[in-house]
C-alpha cells in the first residue's frame, strides 16, 4: 500500500512520519511518499521525516520528492496539508482582521476565508492528479486549514473521495484517557458540529458514560482542553466543548488578549519556524540527526507551549520532548490511520470525521459537511444520527454552517457578493460594512490567486 503526503515538508512532518511508520507493517503501508514544492524545507524536514520513519521501520521505501504526479502515482491514500502563501501570509491574514477590531483567528475567524481562498484552488489540481494517477478508490485525507470551509468546497466542487480531518476531538479524548490513567482508545465520544465548532453530546470510559463528571471535575481543567472554559459554562451547555468554541464564547476576551499581547499567534510561529529553519540549514540532517532533533526540540517546545497562549492569558507548562521511541499517540495521523485500519479490517467501528451531513442533523443541509462521529465501513463513513440537540448550540452551528455554504460559493464562483454575504453573517464579523471592508482587503492581499472574480 502506498501512502503520498502532500504537504511532506511542513515543520510537523517528523510527527507524520512517526505515525506512519509504528503502524506501517500493521497496516500494510509499503510506500509512503512525502512531496512539497518548497525543496529547502523538504530537504530539512522531509529529511527528518524519513530518518524517523527509517529508525522504527527500515522497509519501508520512503520517497521525498517535488513532483506531485510521482508521489501520488498509484497512491491509495493521500493526506493534504500545505500552507499556500506561507507563514507571512497568515500573519497579514490575522493582522488585516485584527485592523478592523474582528479575530483573525485562522481557522475559526475571518483570516480563514482568506487562507481558504489561496487553497482551495491549489488543493483541486492536487484532487485532479489524484484522479488521474492515483490507484481507483484513493482516498483523501485533508488536513489543510481552514477544515471547515476547505472540506466543504472540495465536496461542493465534486471530489467525494475527500475527508476532512482533525486532531482537536481525538487529542481531547486522550487527555481525559490519561486523566482517568486508562489506556488510550479507552474514551469514546459522540461528537456533532462543525471542525473546530463541535460539541460532545456523551463522553464515556469503557462504555459507562462520564461527562457529567468530567464537567466538575477540576483537575480536567487544570490538565486538558477544558482550561479554556469555566464549569459555569459547561454545566449550562450539559456537554463538553471543542476548545476552539473559546472563540466564540470568550470573543471579546479572546480578541483584546491578542491586541494586547507583544505577536500574534501567526507571528509567533511564523518568528518561530524561520529561526528554527535557519538553524537546520547548518546541519547535515544524514549524518548528525541527534543535532538537529535538539534544535526542533528547542524551538518546537516554545511554539507547543505558546498554543493559544496569546488568546487566552494561558500558558501550556509541560516540559516537550519528541521521543522517537514512545508509543505515538496518533495526532491527525492517527485519524486517517483509523479510517484505514477500520477499513481494512472490513468491519464497523466509529470515528469523528468531517463529512456529509446526509441526514445526521436534521437542522442542516444532507450536503453540509460536518464534524461528527461515523461509522467507518470498507465504503466510506456513515455519520451517527443526533436528535434533541440544544438549540442555542444548533443555531451557532447553523449560523457557521450558512457562512461556510456562502464561503464556498464565493470561492467555487469568484463572487464578492458571496463572499460579503458570508463575512457578513460570520458570529465573529458580523457586520455588513465590516464584511465589504475585509473582502476588499483580502481580495488585494491575494491578488494573485482572485483573477477573474467579480
Amino acid at each position: 500500500m502506498k501512502l503520498a503526503v502532500i504537504g511532506g515538508g511542513g515543520v510537523r512532518s517528523m510527527f507524520l512520519a512517526k505515525s506512519l511508520a509504528q503502524r506501517a507493517a500493521e497496516l500494510g503501508i509499503t510506500t509512503l511518499a512525502f512531496m512539497d514544492n518548497d525543496e529547502v524545507k523538504l530537504n530539512i524536514y522531509g529529511k527528518m521525516a524519513r530518518k524517523t520513519a527509517l529508525y522504527i521501520n527500515p522497509d519501508i521505501d520512503f520517497q521525498l520528492t517535488t513532483d506531485a504526479k510521482e508521489a501520488v502515482r498509484d497512491a491509495d491514500y493521500v493526506i493534504t496539508t500545505i500552507r499556500e502563501g506561507g507563514d507571512e501570509m497568515r500573519v497579514r491574514d490575522e493582522r488585516i482582521a485584527l485592523s478592523l477590531g474582528v479575530l483573525g483567528q485562522e481557522t475559526t475567524g475571518a483570516a480563514g476565508f482568506s487562507f481558504a481562498l489561496r487553497s482551495v484552488n491549489v488543493l483541486a489540481e492536487y484532487c485532479e492528479l489524484i484522479k488521474k494517477y492515483a490507484k481507483p478508490g484513493c482516498k483523501v485525507f485533508n488536513f489543510t486549514n481552514p477544515a471547515g470551509v476547505v472540506s466543504q468546497t472540495l465536496r461542493d466542487m465534486g471530489y467525494a473521495f475527500t475527508y476532512g480531518i482533525c486532531d482537536a476531538p481525538s487529542g481531547m479524548l486522550n487527555s481525559f484517557a490519561k486523566l482517568y490513567d486508562a489506556p488510550e482508545g479507552s474514551v469514546k465520544g459522540e461528537v456533532y458540529g462543525l471542525n473546530h465548532l463541535s460539541y460532545f453530546k456523551s463522553i464515556t470510559l469503557d462504555g459507562k458514560e462520564i461527562m457529567p463528571e468530567l464537567i466538575e471535575n477540576d483537575e480536567a481543567y487544570e490538565k486538558t482542553d477544558m482550561r479554556y472554559f469555566e464549569k459555569d459554562l459547561l454545566r449550562e451547555r450539559k456537554c463538553v466543548l471543542n476548545e476552539y468554541l473559546y472563540y466564540f464564547y470568550y470573543r471579546e476576551k479572546a480578541l483584546n488578549n491578542i491586541l494586547n499581547a507583544e505577536k500574534t499567534r501567526g507571528e509567533q510561529i511564523c518568528e518561530i519556524n524561520k529561526n528554527m529553519t535557519e538553524e537546520l540549514k547548518g546541519i547535515d540532517i544524514e549524518n548528525d540527526f541527534d543535532s538537529a532533533l535538539a534544535v526542533f526540540e528547542k524551538w518546537y517546545g516554545i511554539r507547543e507551549n505558546n498554543y493559544m497562549a496569546s488568546e487566552t492569558g494561558i500558558k501550556r507548562k509541560a516540559p516537550w520532548k519528541f521521543d522517537i521511541n514512545s508509543k505515538d499517540s496518533g495526532g491527525y495521523a492517527g485519524v486517517a490511520l483509523k479510517f484505514i485500519e477500520i477499513a481494512r479490517s472490513k468491519k464497523s467501528d466509529s470515528m469523528i470525521l468531517c463529512v456529509p451531513n446526509n441526514g445526521a442533523i436534521k437542522e442542516l443541509e444532507n450536503g453540509d459537511v460536518v464534524e461528527i462521529t461515523c461509522d467507518i465501513t470498507e465504503n466510506g463513513a456513515v455519520p451517527h444520527k443526533f436528535t434533541d440537540l440544544d438549540e442555542q448550540n444548533i443555531e451557532l452551528i447553523r449560523r457557521v454552517k450558512i457562512y461556510e455554504r456562502l464561503a464556498s460559493k464565493a470561492i467555487r464562483e469568484k463572487s464578492v457578493q458571496a463572499a460579503v454575504e458570508a463575512l457578513a453573517l460570520h458570529p465573529l464579523v458580523n457586520s455588513y460594512s465590516l464584511a465589504k471592508e475585509l473582502v476588499k482587503n483580502y481580495l488585494i492581499l491575494n491578488k494573485n490567486y482572485t483573477e477573474g472574480w467579480k
